[in-house]
């Protein structure tokens, strides 16, 4: 395992419940089945919304949201895959789903109303995706 996982994952045994996580009106909702899964998250401002699911080994995935009003749905479902999902501004959408192994998708977005939509199905697909500005649309499906 290497240190960065071990490190998500001691962070995430030492603050993961069963419920709900409510951080002033922000929530999280983390899902994981398999073994050696790790997420980070971090949330500021208010309103934000974070739903987590990751099946199978090895996934990581971190998040991180600074505004308001802003929605990440990730699900990872395979092996060795990777999310990395940072919001900053309000009224932003970002959904990653990935299903295989060794797919590695990021997406940045600034300003607010951006909205980005990741399928990778398959193994070793990579995405990168930034927005800055409002009203972006971004949506990416691979095999």
């Amino acid at each position: 395992m290497t240190l960065q996982k071990t490190i998500f994952s001691t962070l995430l045994a030492s603050t993961l419940i069963a419920a709900p996580v409510f951080a002033g009106t922000s929530v999280a909702i983390i899902e994981q089945w398999g073994w050696d899964n790790a997420v980070g998250l971090s949330q500021s401002g208010f309103h934000n919304r974070t739903r987590l699911y990751q099946d199978g080994w090895g996934n990581t995935s971190m998040n991180t949201q600074d505004g308001s009003y802003n929605r990440t749905a990730v699900g990872q479902d395979g092996y060795d895959n990777f999310a990395e999902t940072e919001q900053n501004g309000g009224d932003n959408i970002a959904g990653i789903a990935q299903f295989g192994g060794h797919n590695t998708a990021s997406t940045e977005q600034n300003g607010s109303g951006n909205a980005v939509g990741i399928i990778q199905i398959g193994h070793g697909n990579s995405t990168s995706t930034t927005q800055n500005g409002s009203g972006n649309v971004a949506v990416i499906i691979q095999d």
